[in-house]
């Protein structure tokens, strides 16, 4: 199918581009951003008008629940609600069940995503053998099969010698290691940030220690193995301020952030909403703004959804015996973008954070709109208001803290390689 994007608003942060061109399409291949092309009959015309024309968005961490948790999400529900949120990219982290540390469930997953046909979906290995912090992963195979990058998800290694032996075998494959710093001790039993809001509440906190000394550890063991690294779902100041020092030393490090903790804070647990229950939990008020400073600086490359769907019932009972997450695929864009209007970031900025810098730390070809590339496009109406009603999400999971919130900035149509998969 040949398609034609009129009218639009074309930016695209790799290249700084930011023009009112057309985007021409054909066999799912970008083939001009011109103003007019000569001999080119589009079967599809999509009036772009007052909208946004840019890349897909990439997404660094969505949890999907297939395999092993069908009855809450599945690839099926789950890329049909990135498609909606403007996502075209997203990988999978490894603790599905079974876990991701062997190549048939990567293929099992590939298969999957390729049926359903709305989004690349990425796999991130197992770092240690079903995630038990002890074996070793066959990392050579599953880099061969397609892993993007090794991980031990939130699953604990214990021992630092077992750390060290897996970046030093990643090193040697040239295996980017994705991190979620968290000490296991000093995070046991906590269920949010410790600090004035936990002690009124009555609830176990986590310190922010709790992940500055998972940083300062592995950093390290980066810097002695020289593995390339990248830190998922930073929540404090102290760990952006080691990671922008590690990075102005040269180290191989980089960092993403959720959108919803760049937008709430520990306040926003009010009387015990569960629909808050995160992990890692909703920090300080300067937690939250050094994080944005992060971002805008560039410490912190990437805004990522940190999608976890839940059944409703994980979110019924007392807070600490709820379950942590946060339904986010098609609130991603929107919080980002949100920062847009609060003057925090630029849109360029935004962008990239959700294009072409994730793209390059998993270190692929994507979140970027080049003649020639894959049209891996995401359509956005800034002239419209609507308010988060999570009832309505197209993702199995409901779980959402921004009920009533107020958002200008909505995908009207997304294209997969060049494929409509989503027009609102």
């Amino acid at each position: 199918m040949k398609i034609c994007i009129r009218n639009g608003r074309v930016i695209d942060p790799a290249s700084q581009l930011d023009i009112d061109q057309n985007v021409y399409i054909a066999n799912g291949i970008i083939v001009a951003i011109a103003d007019d092309l000569d001999d080119f009959t589009a079967d599809l015309d999509i009036d772009a008008h007052n909208k946004i024309v840019c890349p897909g968005l990439v997404d660094l961490s969505a949890r999907l629940r297939e395999p092993g948790q069908e009855h809450t999400a599945t690839i099926d529900s789950e890329t049909r609600a990135a498609a909606a949120g403007g996502i075209t990219t997203l990988a999978v982290p490894p603790d599905t069940d079974p876990v991701i540390d062997n190549p048939t469930v990567v293929e099992l997953i590939e298969d999957r995503a390729k049926k359903a046909g709305r989004t690349m979906v990425l796999t991130i290995g197992a770092l240690t053998q079903k995630l038990n912090g002890e074996l070793l992963a066959e990392m050579a195979a599953l880099k061969a099969v397609g892993c993007v990058g090794i991980s031990n998800g939130i699953a604990e290694i214990k021992n630092t010698v077992i750390w060290r032996r897996a970046l030093e075998y990643a090193a040697t494959l040239d295996l980017t290691v994705f991190i979620n710093p968290a000490d296991p001790w000093l995070q046991k039993q906590g269920c949010v940030h410790e600090g004035n809001v936990s002690a009124r509440l009555g609830l176990a906190g986590i310190p922010e220690s709790a992940e500055t000394i998972a940083v300062s550890r592995h950093l390290i063991l980066i810097e002695q193995t020289g593995v390339r690294a990248h830190f998922h779902n930073i929540s404090t100041g102290k760990a952006v301020k080691m990671i922008r020092e590690a990075q102005d030393r040269g180290l191989p490090v980089t960092a993403d952030v959720s959108a919803h903790h760049l937008h709430l804070c520990e306040h926003d647990l009010g009387n015990y909403d569960s629909f808050s229950h995160v992990m890692p939990p909703l920090r300080s008020v300067r937690d939250r703004e050094q994080l944005k400073q992060g971002v805008r600086d560039g410490t912190i490359q990437a805004v990522a959804s940190h999608h976890q769907p839940l059944d409703a019932d994980a979110k019924l009972g007392p807070f600490a015996q709820t379950q942590p997450g946060i339904s986010a695929l098609e609130t991603l864009l929107p919080l980002t973008l949100k920062l847009v209007e609060d003057e925090e970031i630029t849109l360029q900025q935004a962008l990239a954070s959700l294009t072409c810098q994730p793209a390059a730390i998993l270190g692929i070809d994507a979140g970027q709109l080049t003649t020639g590339g894959n049209a891996d496009i995401c359509i956005i109406d800034a002239d419209v208001q609507y308010d988060c009603r999570p009832d309505n999400f197209i993702s199995a999971g409901k779980n959402s803290p921004l009920a009533g919130w107020l958002f200008q900035h909505q995908v009207s149509h997304t294209l997969f390689h060049g494929k409509l998969v989503y027009q609102r």
